[in-house]
This record gives C-alpha cells, sequence and structure tokens, in this order.
C-alpha cells in the first residue's frame, strides 16, 4: 500500500452493493474451448444471449470479443436472437477466459451532490494461484478502466471479483481459504488483507468464512456461498446432509451467521438456499450453487441446474427481490467451465441515482 498516494477510502469512495443502480453489465463473450472441455460453445453461448436479453431491459451490456473476426460472429449470433442493439455495445479485447468478474475492473462510488464520481479498483489477476494461462486477463481489467476515462486505483495485490461481497454500507463478506491462499499473495496475514479490504472497498467491517465447495478452482469464492441481498439480509448455501462432502463447510458457515452482525454490529438476517443436485464431469463433481446469481437493475439471473432445488431458490429470490424479475437461467452445462452466471459479470454503476 503506496503510503504517498491517497486510497479510495481517503478519497472518499466505496464499492457498492451489487443491487445499487447500474450504468451496464460487463462481460467477455466465451471463445476458449478449454474453459468447456468436450462442449460445443454454442450452448454456452446460448446462455449469453439469455443473459443479454434479461439485462437489456433495464442497463446497457458491454461485451467483449477477443478480435475483429470474432466479432462479426458474435454479432451474428446476437442479431439471431434480436439482441444487438443501442443498449449493447461490443469491444474488441483480447482476453484469456471469460470470467470478467475475477480480473474485470472492481467499480467504486463516491457521492457527490446527488451525483455519483465513479472509478475503479484494478487488482493484480493470477488466474486464482496460477492454474491457468492469465496475462491477457490480467491487463484486461485496466484496459477496460482506460477506455471509460475513470479514475484508477492499483492496490498491487492478487484479488478477484468473486472472492468479495458487499452491502455497499460498510461490510464485507469473503473466505480465509481464497484470500489469505499462498499462491496469490504469499504471507499476507488476515490482519493486513483486511486493512487492504477496508482501504480499497470502503468496508469497515470484514466476515470471514470458510471455503471451498466441492470442485471449485477458486479455492473457495465467497460468490458461491454467501450473497447479500440487501443491507442486513444474506443468503447462504446449506445442505445439511451429513454425507455430503460440502457438509463441513457449509456447516461452518451457518454457524458463522448465526452470530454474524453488520458494520452497525445488527445481526444480519441469514436465509439458507438448498444445494443443487450433484453435477458430475468425468467423475469429478462441479461447484454448481444457486448462490451464483446476477443481480441487474431489473432483473435477477439466476442458475438453475434441472433438478428440485430449482423451484425453491426462484421462489426465495422472488420474495426477496419483489420490484424485480427471476431470470432461471439453465447452468448445467455452463458449470462444465466451474463456474456460472456471477462469475461472468461485472456491474458498472450509474452516476446517478
Amino acid at each position: 500500500m503506496a503510503a504517498d498516494s491517497p486510497t479510495p477510502t481517503q478519497s472518499g469512495f466505496r464499492m457498492p452493493a451489487e443491487w445499487e443502480p447500474h450504468a451496464a453489465t460487463w462481460l467477455t463473450w466465451p471463445h476458449n474451448p478449454e474453459t468447456w472441455p468436450g462442449l460445443d460453445l454454442r450452448p454456452i453461448e446460448d446462455v449469453y444471449l439469455q443473459m443479454i436479453s434479461a439485462l437489456i431491459e433495464g442497463e446497457t451490456v458491454h461485451v467483449l470479443v477477443k478480435d475483429p473476426e470474432n466479432r462479426i460472429y458474435v454479432e451474428k449470433r446476437m442479431k439471431e436472437h434480436h439482441v444487438l442493439g443501442k443498449d449493447v455495445q461490443i469491444h474488441c479485447l483480447p482476453t484469456n477466459d471469460s470470467w470478467i468478474r475475477d480480473y474485470g475492473p472492481n467499480f467504486l462510488i463516491r457521492e457527490n451532490n446527488g451525483l455519483r464520481d465513479v472509478a475503479a479498483n484494478v487488482w493484480k489477476f493470477n488466474s486464482w494461484g496460477g492454474k491457468y494461462e492469465w496475462e491477457l486477463d490480467d491487463r484486461a481489467g485496466l484496459d477496460i478502466t482506460r477506455r471509460l476515462g475513470i479514475p484508477i486505483f492499483e492496490p498491487g495485490l492478487v484479488l478477484e471479483g468473486g472472492a468479495i461481497e458487499v452491502n455497499g454500507r460498510g461490510t464485507c463478506l469473503t473466505t480465509r481459504r481464497c484470500l489469505l491462499d499462498e499462491n496469490r499473495n504469499a504471507g499476507m496475514t488476515q490482519k493486513e488483507m483486511e486493512r487492504y479490504l477496508k482501504e480499497y472497498l470502503g468496508a469497515s467491517h470484514v466476515l470471514w468464512f470458510e471455503g471451498d465447495l466441492e470442485g471449485d478452482d477458486t479455492d473457495g469464492h465467497i460468490d458461491n456461498l454467501v450473497r447479500f441481498v440487501n443491507e442486513t439480509t444474506v443468503v447462504y448455501a446449506y445442505d445439511d446432509s451429513p454425507e455430503d462432502p460440502n457438509h463441513t463447510c457449509l456447516t461452518a458457515n451457518h454457524e458463522t451467521l448465526q452470530t454474524a452482525t453488520d458494520q452497525d454490529g445488527k445481526r444480519l438476517e441469514a436465509i439458507p438456499l438448498p444445494m443443487p443436485r450433484r453435477i458430475e464431469f468425468g467423475g469429478d463433481r462441479l461447484p454448481a450453487s444457486h448462490a451464483n446469481f446476477y443481480i441487474g437493475n431489473r432483473s435477477v439471473l439466476l442458475p438453475v441446474f434441472g433438478g428440485s432445488s430449482d423451484k425453491k431458490a426462484q421462489g426465495i429470490l422472488k420474495d426477496l427481490f419483489p420490484d424485480r424479475k427471476v431470470v432461471p437461467i439453465v447452468c448445467s452445462q455452463f458449470v462444465l467451465g466451474l463456474g456460472a452466471i456471477h462469475c461472468v459479470t461485472q456491474q458498472q454503476p450509474a452516476t446517478k441515482i
């Protein structure tokens, strides 16, 4: 942390909650066949087209494509599905993969006489501890932010967007398993990491959870486990079956939430989300979770997996978001890439409230 440079918190910025007004959502069109091994990319593209169709009802959608040739193909696919228009902007920007939640800008806001100034943290990205190629992804966040012409903060740490969850009022949720991983920021203590979260996200209170789900190659991203739905309420992935390999992790999080408070010392309301049916590829379990939803301006995009938990999760989110349309999106194949809806979206906050 540079002593001579003001941090976002010192400059009056904070990371807003996901339900606060968006100017746009950013996506990276899927192009890496190794992400979804043995699967044609068209069904993955169909998921993107469903997301775009739902999101453009309430906000602009920015889509990154790898090169001009890919742009022609993407525009053709969008025209076929009637989603190519003024509310969709396509940008040629090379990337290694599609998980823009993790390598995209971490947008910030600062209240300013009824408007909002927008800036962004650009954290380092090393593909979840060096698991895959990442050089292009590591540059993408800075490239996007420069194109937008907004102030940039560079903390100098490795951190992925899926590893942090905020209520916009001072409370940040994360996991020890991920943020203290030696393959990201070797030697970093929990106390030191909290200092960064407070200085760069505007947090005053950090809640630490256990991770990770079986099959999760991110080492325990919070966006598969515990999510804010308003300033004082979270939903969390839970399965009370002792035979399930996830039971220990999910039960530990359940117990943490029984006494968890927000930044003002108020007890958080915690609502369990059922875990989806077990989905496997090559005998290995995939990290399917209904908690990996995305909150748009007018819709909530919910990953569903073809089991009895789908309707239960949809009903829970409908009750929690009465002013938004809950859009179920089948991710049974999508999760073969080891992520879902929240992992491939990145919200850009609005300047007007």
